[in-house]
């Protein structure tokens, strides 16, 4: 069990961030058999390229770096926002000095990948950060780019929700909703469910939580330069890897509003744009905001400014017809 002590302050200064990254890296762990497999079609989609990426690049040297508790700073530098892409990582991994670099190595390369001569040699180089850098960027648009504006609204979504679950509950509850193994204790939480015990007091730079949707349990990052973090599973995660592996499913529900409507409503368990909505369930805007105006004219939605956004939720006829389809 993992305990995290919690002040006010530490509170006021938590915040959510993205990791392209770390989302990244957690995909090279779950291709190359460190983390969890990932479903069936997606395994079969993205192992060929993959496997053709370390022959053809100098990927292994990435994959040597990646271990079961995580990948080095070098490789999976830390967030500072929701705003952060791709484009910003990979600039922070280009410009980590190599006396940086060599210390993330040394301690990261010790598996059997690590002793390979063609990935020592890349490790063991004077240009090993640009030539690493340069494997994680081919990497990235081959085997993750195309999905990424679904996966990152996913998250997005997610966050949406978890703001309106603080602002509505507190952060107790928002905490607690991230995992069930997180309880709330006086002064802090515990996870039950984490492999090691201890008690993590914040630093004063609150705490960082950053949804994935590559995560399989909740992950935890207590190491300096990052600020403590918890990483979690984003809502709508099972979702997606559900309709990708099994594809459309007849129930009740879609028999009576079709398909795309059907998708539509249950993905809106949280507040959600047009935008949001079409990037995370991978269709049109016109088409979801075509379907979306006959779901709100049925009595199934409303909307309501929110900022910049229009966002989009089910009303209790809607709650009830996703309740019974269930």
């Amino acid at each position: 069990m993992l305990r995290f002590e919690v002040s006010v302050e530490d509170l006021l200064r938590s915040r959510f961030a993205l990791s392209p990254a770390m989302d990244f890296c957690l995909l090279l762990r779950s291709l190359s058999g460190l983390n969890q497999p990932l479903p069936p079609v997606w395994a079969a989609r993205l192992k060929p390229p993959f496997e053709r990426l370390r022959r053809e690049t100098e990927l292994g040297a990435v994959l040597a770096l990646q271990t079961a508790r995580g990948a080095p700073d070098f490789v999976a530098p830390a967030p500072r926002g929701l705003n952060q892409t791709w484009a910003d990582d990979l600039a922070t991994i280009r410009a980590t000095p190599l006396e940086v670099a060599r210390r993330d190595i040394a301690t990261s390369a010790t598996a059997l990948a690590a002793r390979d001569p063609r990935v020592r040699a890349v490790l063991d180089s004077a240009d090993a950060v640009s030539r690493i850098a340069e494997a994680m960027d081919r990497a990235w648009h081959e085997l993750l780019a195309p999905d990424w504006p679904q996966l990152r609204a996913i998250c997005e979504r997610d966050v949406v929700h978890r703001v309106g679950v603080i602002g509505e509950h507190g952060w107790a509850t928002a905490i607690e909703s991230l995992h069930p193994s997180i309880a709330w204790r006086a002064g802090g939480f515990e996870i039950g469910s984490f492999p090691s015990a201890g008690s993590v007091r914040l630093v004063g730079d609150g705490l960082l939580l950053i949804p994935s949707v590559f995560v399989g349990n909740i992950a935890a990052h207590l190491d300096d330069p990052w600020p403590r973090t918890l990483v979690y599973a984003a809502r709508g995660t099972a979702a997606l890897w559900g309709d990708q592996a099994a594809g459309p499913q007849p129930d009740a529900l879609t028999a009576l509003v079709g398909r795309a409507r059907a998708r539509l409503l249950l993905a809106l368990d949280a507040p959600a744009s047009t935008s949001h909505l079409a990037r995370s369930l991978a269709m049109a805007p016109g088409a979801v905001g075509d379907h979306l105006a006959i779901l709100r004219g049925a009595g199934l939605l409303v909307r309501a400014r929110s900022g910049r956004s229009v966002l989009y939720r089910r009303t209790p006829l809607g709650e009830a017809l996703v309740a019974g389809s269930s």
